[in-house]
């Protein structure tokens, strides 16, 4: 059976997880409800299906979309809504000057990108160190890639069924990173195929900007509602 476009998603228990900046030394708890995270990231072949279009630089169904914007992935969070009749979960608008901005609907049952804090709970999956598990065997580095991207699933889930929450593609999350010094960048998650060791732990965070589109920055799906 092809699953390449198939949008598993695991039921995710609610918790405490304790975010960290190691560039402002700062840290912050965030207690969660239970919510509903993607067993894979979002695939080329599952993007096409929903959006019609293929923007990666690697070609091939079960590898993660990459090359994709944080307002791509947001319009594919609504698009895949409306196909599955769901609520959107993102108010999309344009102002007078063709700036562009999004809303929230925390109400809405449809899909969207995790909450950073989301994000690291979820892949910590009830573990406490660095990594659910030994880096070779749970992640695509530059260790061990031979600096390509992988097909999802490739690599050992962490203890509550999710892949690739490390290493392959960096995932977009919904948070801003720093408004004050960096503006409306966001948040991604996880590492990547070309990055070092250090960069492919739970705590580990990066940014871009949410209109760059990027060979090693993909995303998975959340929802907010239990089954």
């Amino acid at each position: 059976m092809d699953t390449s476009t198939v949008n598993e998603m695991i039921a995710v228990p609610p918790g405490q997880v304790t975010l960290s900046d190691r560039r402002t030394q700062r840290s912050w708890q965030v207690d969660l409800a239970p919510y509903r995270l993607g067993a894979f990231p979002v695939t080329q072949a599952l993007y096409a299906q929903v959006t019609g279009a293929r923007p990666s630089s690697a070609e091939g169904d079960r590898l993660p979309v990459e090359g994709v914007s944080w307002w791509d992935a947001v319009r594919f969070c609504n698009a895949l809504s409306r196909d599955e009749e769901l609520p959107p979960a993102y108010v999309l608008h344009t102002d007078d000057e063709g700036v562009e901005g999004v809303e929230w609907d925390t109400a809405a049952d449809g899909y969207r990108l995790p909450t950073e804090a989301e994000w690291e709970h979820a892949c910590r999956a009830g573990t406490t160190g660095p990594r659910y598990g030994p880096l070779d065997d749970i992640a695509w580095y530059r260790g061990n890639s031979d600096e390509r991207i992988h097909d999802v699933g490739g690599k050992q889930p962490n203890p509550w069924g999710l892949h690739d929450m490390l290493g392959n593609a960096w995932d977009w999350c919904w948070d801003v990173y720093d408004a004050e010094v960096y503006g409306t960048y966001r948040v991604l998650r996880g590492g990547g195929w070309f990055d070092e060791h250090w960069s492919c732990r739970a705590s580990a965070r990066r940014r871009s900007h949410p209109s760059y589109q990027v060979d090693d920055v993909g995303f998975r799906v959340a929802r907010s509602a239990a089954p």
